[in-house]
């Protein structure tokens, strides 16, 4: 690639081989450490080739520590392999199975075939995970071809496709948890082996996706080219694309089928070995594969070493996850984005009805029907039934559903939208930056750390997690100004975290993961009364203290200059404001869970409806809010009665869906 590629490094004193060689040194000493623990190295050595299998020990050696070896090298390698294909195709060096939601579509076919036709996992479980993700990539595609593919924009799209994804699965393991727990292990991406089978599966795969790309290396090579003169070339970039796509969907469909998904090591060995110096496409296949491979087994092996016992029971595709999100997240501010600066607030809130009061009284009605909706009409043994007020008994059941819904609703549209005009950014919320996710991550750790947590406390261990993940956005991206693709790239590396985090705490088998899971889904099921009006009573104080920065909130969009010619102290207004956020995010998250997209929806369904002052904007935001958690929450008691869906996942996904609505209209 071209020196001012946006990925390119000067190479120093480091190469391909030097950082290849200085990785395998560890893995070296971990193997050696890890055979001395089974009983030696020569005798681990002498039951791998000539096995008796006369004790225990060479049993689980020959059988279990081995296999796990051998498939580590061989998933890290394809992984490799698949990153470089992917950012190669895509001239995207955020690229990667992960990143892509490729490895996410070939885990939910997985487990709709487990659910529904586990008939279908005789033909090849390969197969399936293979249709999964070409599906998955597709749908990527579609979002970001009228965009020429641009970075920022598939990257985008691989996050919400991701977190659709996700929700689906989420939605999948709530009503089936019994058939699907078994594969919460494996999902998060399990290396634990018992027989050489998948060793078996993945070698001749990976040797055919090897020659494969080999054959296909100087016609992809022309993708270093402009589409322009590539075209004058003869080359047929659309199928060309398709050829490198589907080979690198092939080979991790083939790993995902074996260990589940595997987090980063497609994004991080690609990187690697070009900022170490490769920069042609062959090197960049052989010293990818390479140091894929030993990523993998490396990462694995001091798993096994630190966790010794337990580690079957720690997905190593979870801390791989937890490990390449600190690398996104180093090289987010060293990628050069095409473009340099945020939007100008102006026009990104400039649209404006002429009659601001009336649209929200209309909205109001609207909140009051969808209300009245929620608590008075059901289904029941007998069908749809009109509930009379004076039936206390059912009345008392939905009203705190009906209450905590809207509390959270509100909660969330003040936070996107407080964001979103921090930013000048209509695309920026809770979930997309990861805030969400940064809360939720504190949250599962004081649930499982702490002894007794109560929900003050986990109120406050929640606001926390959210402030850090807040520090974190600010910190990374104060130098380029807030650029609003560089903030929502923060968000996929912290929503990356988020969920190696959550994975390796549900896989560990303990009873409060139900819970967990239940939570995440953001099910109004367990709220009572006094805890409906304490949610609702923190809502209204949160929005009044919102308020008086209503002037704050209509200049900061014009920029930092005319900011500061006003008057506004930026470092203040700012910290004040990213508090409010962290809080409001926080006390959402405990109702609704992590991920709904309200943050998102409400207040850009609210600025395209015509709310364009901060003032008239939050009331619009707000009441929108309100209404879609409301009705989230209704139908999700009714379109599948008796059983229910809850309302953050609806949420979830009637807001993902507006959100790829959204991407496709760019």
């Amino acid at each position: 690639m071209p020196g001012n590629a946006p990925w390119a490094q000067k190479r120093g004193g480091v190469s391909p081989a030097k950082t290849c060689l200085l990785l395998s040194l560890p893995l070296a000493v971990l193997v050696i450490l890890g055979l001395q623990a089974q009983g030696g190295v020569m005798d681990a050595v002498s039951v791998l080739v000539t096995p008796t299998f006369a004790d225990p020990q060479e049993l689980l050696l020959y059988f279990a520590w081995w296999p796990r070896l051998v498939v580590a090298l061989l998933a890290g390698a394809g992984l490799g392999l698949a990153g470089v294909l992917m950012q190669q195709v895509l001239r995207n060096p955020l690229a990667s199975p992960t990143t892509l939601g490729v490895a996410s579509g070939a885990n939910l076919a997985l487990m709709v075939a487990t659910v529904l036709t586990p008939g279908l996992l005789v033909i090849g479980r390969e197969w399936i995970a293979l249709a999964g993700g070409a599906l998955a990539v597709g749908l990527v595609f579609l979002l970001s071809w009228r965009r020429g593919l641009a970075p920022i924009v598939v990257v985008l799209a691989g996050l919400v496709v991701n977190l659709y994804l996700g929700a689906l699965a989420t939605a999948l393991l709530l009503f089936n948890h019994e058939t699907l727990a078994g594969l919460l292990i494996w999902g998060a991406g399990s290396l634990a082996q018992n027989g050489w089978d998948g060793a078996a599966m993945l070698a001749p795969r990976l040797v055919i996706g090897a020659v494969l790309a080999w054959l296909l290396l100087r016609p992809l090579a022309v993708l270093e080219l402009d589409d322009a003169s590539a075209k004058s070339l003869g080359v047929s970039l659309s199928g060309l694309r398709f050829a490198g796509m589907g080979l690198a969907v092939f080979l991790t469909g083939s790993i995902v089928s074996v260990v589940g998904i595997i987090g980063f090591i497609g994004l991080a060995a690609p990187n690697i070995v070009r900022m170490a110096g490769a920069r042609r496409l062959g090197a960049r296949l052989v010293w990818s594969t390479l140091l894929g491979a030993m990523l993998l087994a490396t990462t694995d092996q001091l798993l096994q070493f630190f966790s010794g016992a337990t580690a079957a029971f720690i997905p190593t595709g979870a801390i791989t996850g937890a490990l390449g999100a600190p690398l996104l997240l180093w090289l987010i501010p060293r990628l050069r984005l095409s473009s340099g600066q945020p939007p100008k607030g102006a026009s990104v809130f400039a649209t404006r009805h002429p009659a601001p009061g009336r649209l929200a009284v209309r909205l109001s009605l609207g909140l009051a029907v969808f209300a009245l909706l929620g608590l008075l009409l059901g289904q029941g043994v007998d069908g749809w039934y009109w509930l009379a007020p004076t039936q206390w008994d059912v009345v008392e059941w939905r009203l705190p559903r009906v209450l905590a819904a809207a509390a959270s609703g509100i909660m969330l549209a003040m936070a996107g939208t407080l964001l979103q005009r921090l930013s000048a950014n209509p695309m920026a919320s809770p979930e997309v930056l990861g805030v969400s996710g940064g809360c939720a991550i504190a949250l599962i750790l004081g649930i499982y750390l702490l002894p007794a947590p109560t929900q003050p406390l986990l109120v406050a261990v929640g606001t926390l997690g959210a402030l850090v993940t807040l520090i974190v956005l600010v910190g990374i991206n104060r130098k380029s100004g807030f650029v609003p693709e560089r903030l929502l790239l923060t968000g996929v590396a912290i929503t990356a975290l988020f969920d190696a985090v959550r994975n390796v705490m549900l896989a560990g088998g303990d009873p409060r993961g139900q819970q967990v899971i239940a939570w995440l889904a953001g099910s109004t099921y367990y709220v009572d009364v006094t805890s409906a009006v304490w949610i609702g009573a923190i809502a209204a104080l949160l929005t009044l203290l919102i308020l008086p920065f209503t002037r704050w909130l209509d200049i900061l969009p014009l920029g930092a200059p005319t900011a500061k010619a006003l008057g506004v102290t930026l470092n203040q207004a700012r910290l004040a404001l990213l508090l409010l956020v962290a809080l409001l995010t926080a006390c959402a998250t405990l109702v609704v869970g992590p991920l709904s997209f309200i943050g998102l929806l409400a207040p850009h369904m609210a600025r395209l409806a015509g709310f364009s002052r901060a003032r008239h904007h939050l009331v619009g935001a707000a009441l929108i809010g309100m209404l879609l958690m409301v009705l989230a929450d209704w139908v999700g008691r009714q379109v599948i009665f008796p059983y229910e869906i809850p309302a953050g996942l609806v949420a979830s996904l009637i807001g993902g869906a507006y959100f790829m609505w959204g991407l496709r209209r760019l």
